[in-house]
């Protein structure tokens, strides 16, 4: 079997009813590539029919697969996707499509050749946030002083759900993670520069959906406490190997 040169991981929580028009744009954005890819949907926790929605794509589309797994946490759907995939670049791919998935090419070589992990970012300079309220925007941002205050110094957006990272990059920080939920992403970023490897923001087009499952004051807490666990599991050596477990 082929190794596709690009997996896309799409984790899939409750989204029943946004799904199916995101799989038909990355549907179309597959067979307009001159490289082989592939497409990990992973449904996990989910009270709606997303995982009876995803049948007929993964029937139709031999490049599409459907994986479930039975606790929620975007973190751990994520991993599910990586750790499955074969590509040689895997893509991190959020389900509402809130950057158009033609943007995709711009996370990968030619265009980003010197790189482990290409990261969307609303906040790099030539970045455009589209429909965005001002609460929502400004709030973002007291979220990005904390994580740039308590655990990355100078990244400017950590938490777009739009990631690329080479295989080995993937398989290695996957393997390390620990972190399930929403904060997932400043474990994987921080493990990254402890391992040195190299990360750009990539700046991105990005529309504000009003459907949008955050909630600001609750993940923040959440937030705040996962950052401690980095820290603590960081300290103990937990990031040293894959195989330990806090």
């Amino acid at each position: 079997m082929r190794v596709p040169y690009l997996s896309i991981i799409i984790p899939a929580h409750n989204e029943e009813h946004r799904l199916p028009d995101t799989l038909r744009q990355v549907v179309d954005f597959v067979h307009r590539q001159p490289y082989e890819c592939e497409v990990l949907v992973v449904e996990n926790g989910s009270q709606d029919r997303t995982w009876e929605m995803l049948q007929p794509f993964a029937a139709r589309y031999p490049f599409l697969r459907a994986l479930r797994e039975t606790l929620p946490g975007k973190g751990r759907a994520v991993r599910a996707g990586m750790l499955a995939a074969r590509g040689e670049y895997r893509f991190m791919c959020d389900a509402d499509l809130s950057m158009p998935i033609d943007e995709i090419p711009r996370f990968l070589p030619p265009v980003q050749s010197t790189y482990d992990l290409t990261i969307g970012s609303r906040e790099a300079p030539g970045a455009v946030r589209y429909d965005e309220p001002a609460y929502r925007h400004w709030g973002g941002r007291v979220i990005n002083l904390l994580i740039r205050l308590l655990a990355l110094p100078g990244m400017n957006d950590t938490q777009c759900g739009f990631k690329c990272f080479r295989a080995q990059v993937a398989e290695d920080l996957f393997g390390c993670q620990h972190i399930s939920g929403w904060a997932f992403d400043i474990e994987l970023l921080y493990i990254a520069r402890l391992r040195n490897y190299r990360i750009v923001e990539v700046p991105i087009p990005w529309y504000f959906n009003p459907e949008s499952k955050l909630n600001i004051v609750g993940d923040t807490l959440q937030m705040l406490r996962d950052i401690l666990r980095i820290r603590r599991n960081a300290r103990l050596g937990y990031y040293d190997s894959p195989h330990l477990e806090p």
